[in-house]
Parts: structure tokens; sequence; C-alpha cells
């Protein structure tokens, strides 16, 4: 490896890796504001906090993997352009691409390598991470009865307590609702009010218990008949008790892990080979359907033409005027006539019926094929997005021969973000069918891939296109020569006529 080699890759790999970890991080930050109130405040213990930060790290590597790219290649170009590192390799004979091949090589292998983490890592890390998310959504709360309000987290309870003393166990003046599943006339049929009580779990906090003191119960019997608006089959019974004891089971709190079997069919949780069978199974599935649509159409009409020729497919009568049987028919009486309006208007609802429901499947295949075909295209699309975003920073550093963390990371937000604009209107043209879907997925990658052509043709001309003076000495170029135009004179000399 030669020197210029070495120097190139030392000077990559270091931003690289730390813009990879700060991009990563970033995009954590960007989860934990969106699912904020759902990751907070539940009864789940720090391992599966850990977990769900570690897949959804691995999650964002395919979106860091191309800003982290375009940055480090801004930084080690625009670096070496700044201290005229760039301008000694140049002088020395060696042209800016053969300086760029060491890193283009290593580009190449940085896309094979994310077209092998999406394919294999990410459809995993997708499915770990989701699953488990939407454990941690569906999860219920802490629980945590505050003074003054009442408390329904608990199913079949609801719980008003006056004051809670500081050791968290002592409470004063509680009123607790129960509502039991064989509650037939609803409402609060079962009511406790206690002076005083105490409230602690038991059994690795698997059960919640009051210990309840000086209080009243006071409940509705269940009717003893079928009939429960009788007045008679009610009883109203009232209880007192100096001590009373009252297990709740906790086992709705917590965590539960749902089967990641159910989470399988989406398709972000398949890899290439399976997203093509499906997507090729859905198009199958809607060219069925849609040409089925016809001969399922023809129940809803009393008569049915060929398309090629359009005579009736009814056989024609052999013998017979049967014109002159027909116009010698009685006309219709309104009776009739009411009912032949009333059967044909029928018969164009169900007709109306039968088109909109067709449509409205049909569209949901169309969908499902698209939604497949566009994940299993996005599969390489993100990872040759990296190989474009090489031809952009590279270039782009060489030209505009700026080092540090200022210029680089404003350029590598700017087409960050272009291309992330692009990506989603490519993928919202391509689900609404107004574009094909290779051409939706690769629009990004075409229209950048066009850009950082240009930037490389301008970086091995040595072009000076960020360079305020070139467009100075162009401006005056263009003064120069209206100034020498004829046209430009008689203009000029009429504009000053008309001002005097």
């Amino acid at each position: 490896m030669k020197k210029i080699d070495k120097l190139v890759i030392r000077s990559f790999f270091g931003p690289f890796v730390l813009t990879l970890c700060v991009v990563v991080f970033i995009f954590l930050m960007q989860l934990l504001t969106q699912y904020m109130n759902e990751l907070v405040g539940k009864d789940i213990s720090g391992t599966d906090y850990a977990k769900i930060f570690y897949y959804f790290s691995l999650i964002s590597v395919p979106r860091a993997l191309p800003l982290a790219v375009l940055l480090s290649s801004l930084l080690t170009f625009g670096n070496l352009g700044e201290y005229f590192e760039l301008t000694a390799i140049k002088s020395a004979g060696i042209s800016v691409w053969r300086a760029m091949r060491t890193l283009f090589v290593s580009a190449i292998a940085i896309t094979v390598f994310a077209f092998w983490y999406n394919n294999q890592v990410l459809p995993w890390a997708n499915l770990k991470g989701y699953s488990l998310l939407y454990d941690i959504k569906t999860a219920k709360a802490t629980l945590n009865i505050k003074e003054g309000i009442f408390y329904n987290d608990l199913p079949g309870y609801n719980i008003k307590v006056d004051k809670k003393y500081p050791d968290g166990r002592s409470l004063k003046k509680l009123v607790i609702y129960r509502h039991p599943t064989n509650d037939y006339g609803g409402g609060n049929k079962d009511v406790i009010l206690a002076d005083s009580g105490q409230m602690y779990t038991i059994n690795n906090q698997s059960y919640l218990v009051f210990e309840l003191y000086n209080g009243n119960q006071y409940s509705e019997t269940a009717p003893t008949s079928n009939d429960a608006s009788t007045p008679s089959n009610k009883q109203f019974v009232r209880n007192h008790f100096g001590h009373y004891k009252m297990v709740v089971s906790l086992e709705s709190f917590g965590m539960k892990r749902t089967n990641e079997d159910q989470f399988q069919y989406h398709e972000y949780m398949k890899d290439v080979k399976e997203l093509t069978i499906l997507a090729d199974s859905l198009q199958r599935e809607y060219g069925k359907a849609r040409d089925n649509l016809y001969a399922s159409s023809k129940q809803y009409y009393s008569y049915v033409f060929r398309n090629d020729n359009l005579q009736p497919t009814a056989t024609m009568p052999k013998e017979g005027k049967w014109i002159d049987s027909l116009l010698k028919k009685k006309p219709l009486t309104l009776t009739d006539k009411k009912q032949a309006l009333a059967s044909a208007l029928s018969q164009a609802q169900n007709i109306l019926s039968f088109a909109k429901s067709n449509q409205t499947i049909l569209n949901d295949k169309e969908k499902s094929w698209y939604r497949y075909d566009l994940e299993m295209h996005h599969k390489y699309t993100d990872a040759v997005a990296c190989l474009v975003m090489f031809l952009i920073g590279a270039p782009l550093g060489a030209i505009i021969k700026k080092g540090g963390f200022g210029v680089p990371v404003l350029v590598s937000v700017l087409f960050f973000i272009i291309s992330y604009v692009l990506k989603i209107q490519g993928d919202k043209w391509a689900k609404d069918g107004i574009l094909w879907v290779e051409v939706g997925a690769w629009l990004s990658n075409i229209i950048l891939t066009l850009v950082g052509l240009y930037f490389t043709d301008r970086a091995l001309k040595d072009s000076r296109i960020f360079e305020p003076d070139v467009y100075y000495i162009w401006i005056d170029k263009l003064k120069k020569r209206l100034n020498e135009s004829k046209f430009w004179r008689k203009l000029m000399l009429r504009r000053a006529t008309f001002s005097s």
C-alpha cells in the first residue's frame, strides 16, 4: 500500500467511526423523544431498556451509514485541501482520482457490507426491536395511587385515598369501588369506606394487599332471577368491620412478551428472498382478482353483450317475425313501469356497490404488492446510497477545501435531507402508482448520482465553482459583453431618453 493510500485511509476512518456513532446516537434520541410517554413510568427492568436501545441502535445503522460516508469523505478531502496536502499531491503528478481510488474501493466495501447488513441483520433487529417496543407500549404504568384522585388502573377496582403518609404504606380515608365480573345491572354495587389502612405487596410484587381499619362495606346482592329490573329481587347489605384485608392480583401489571411470530408478516422483518416471493405472489393475486372482475360482474346484468361484435349471447329465434311480435306487445301499465324502474334502480345500486367494493379490494392488493416490492428494492438502494454519498462527498471536499466540522457538517446535512426527501417522495409516488416501483425506489440514488458525477468531473478538472472571485470575474465579463453589444447600447440610450 502506498503512503498516499495510508494517509487517506487514516484521515477517513477516524471521522467515519465517530460520525457513525454520533448519528446512531441522534436517531436513538429521536426514538426516545417519540416514545417518551410509552417508555417512562412502566414497571420494566433495566435489561429491557438496554435491549430496546441495542436493537434500535442496530436499526439506525443503515440510515447512519450514508451520512457517515458523506461527512467523513468531505472531512478527509476538505482537510487535505485546506492544509495544501492535496495541492502537494497534484504537484507530484498524482491525479485527484488516484487520491480518491483507495477510498472509492473502501466505499464499495462499505456498500457490500451495508447490503449484507440490510438483508441479514436488519430484519432480525426489526423483529426484536419492534416486538419489544410493542410490549413496552402495551404494558401498564407502575402502580401509583395519588391523593384525592380516583385510581382505576386496577381491573375491577376504583380507589381514592385522601392522604398518603411518607412511608408509602399508611393511608387515610379510603373509598374503594369494586366491580365484579358477574355485575348484572352495572353501577357501583360494592363500596368500601375505611377510616385508615395500609397498602403493600406480597409474593414478589404479584399481589397488592389492602389492610383496612374501622370501616363499612355497602353491597347490593345479585338478583335471584333473570329479571334484574325487579326491585324485590335485590337486597342492600351493610357490614361494619374493625379490620378487613383485601388482596388484589397485579397480574395485569408489568410487561408480558408477545409471540414474535405475530410480527413476521411485516415487510420490515423479511430478507430479499422472502420479499421477492411475497411480492410475486401478491402480484399474481392482484392479476387474478382483476381478471375475474369482468366474469363476476355478469351476474348483475340482465343482458350481457360480447366484446368482439356486440351481439347478444342469447340465441336468436330461428322462426317467426320476432321484431313484429315485439311491436305488437301491449304497452306497459303504470304498475309495470314502477316495478321496472324499482328493479333497474336496485340493480344499479347493486352494480355500484359491487364496483366500489372490488375497487377497494384491488387497491389494497396493489398497495400490499407495492409495499413488499418497494422494501425489496430498498435493501439495495440503502446500500448503494453509501457509494453515492462518497461520489458527492469526496469531490466536494476537494473543491471546497475546508476542513473541520463547520462547512462539511452543513453540506452533509443538506444533502442528507435532500436524499431523505427524495426517498420519501419516490416511495409515495410508487405506492400511489404514479411511478413504477423501480423508479420510485431508485429516484433518490439516480438524482444524487448525477450530482456526484458532476462534482467528480469538476474536481478532476480542478474547478473553483465554490470560490466567489470566479463569479465576480464571470459577472465582469458579462457586463463587458453587454456594454459592447449594440442592442444593449440602444436599450440603455432609450432608457436614458425616457427618464429625461
